[in-house]
């Protein structure tokens, strides 16, 4: 299968990351930046938490730096919305969405899956999509209890090196999640080892997305 590539070695790339919880992003998508900056990507990201409170911000905040420790930029924002409740406080995070689009103008979106058991994560989602309406964007998947890993169509190979650090770094950081039964180092590599066997990548692992809308020249 002829692969595509987001960009070349020495090239600057603008990524906006969200994520409604503070290791989201990390999950569904941590591996694929670290490779990227291992090809000699330059990135520009954006990141950005929608909900970190109490000790979650703090490790919302040394995670992301450390993922990007080696970004060309990188700008992180924690905001205060409530945990579990970001359909009921719908018309606040539309706001900071719209507030959002001024300051920004990324090459790529990285978001949650508009179908995520999650009702924080569907929210995310659907807002992503209604407020960045020319935006190339690709929905990541967040392992969890309620089963709901479905049928990605877009694949990233990562290298083992980019997938061991992001495991790494996600227990290294996220101590107030460690007692969960989903956040396991196993849970994560055999997540990406069968993302990684469905999309034939060279070092057997890959993180993988929902890419609903995109444009070939």
């Amino acid at each position: 299968m002829k692969s595509l590539r987001l960009a070349a070695p020495g090239d600057r790339l603008s990524v906006l990351c969200l994520g409604a919880h503070s290791d989201d992003i990390e999950i569904g998508a941590g591996a694929t930046l670290l490779s990227l900056l291992e090809r000699g990507i330059r990135l520009d990201v954006h990141w950005c938490v929608l909900s970190a409170a109490g000790e979650r911000e703090g490790e919302a905040r040394a995670s992301a730096a450390d993922f990007l420790s080696e970004a060309a930029r990188a700008q992180i924002d924690i905001a205060g919305f409530r945990d579990g409740l970001f359909p009921e406080q719908g018309e606040e995070i539309k706001c900071w969405f719209e507030a959002l689009k001024g300051r920004v103008g990324p090459d790529v979106i990285l978001t949650h899956k508009r179908d995520d058991a999650h009702q924080d994560h569907r929210q995310v989602s659907r807002l992503t999509w209604n407020t960045f309406r020319d935006h190339f964007i690709l929905e990541y998947e967040v392992p969890k209890w309620d089963g709901d890993v479905g049928r990605p169509n877009f694949y990233a190979p990562v290298s083992a090196r980019a997938l061991q650090r992001k495991i790494d770094l996600l227990v290294s950081h996220f101590g107030s999640q460690r007692s969960k039964q989903w956040f396991d180092p196993e849970v994560f590599r055999g997540l990406a080892r069968l993302r990684g066997m469905e999309c034939r990548a060279p070092e057997e692992y890959a993180e993988a997305f929902v890419a609903r809308k995109l444009t070939v020249n």
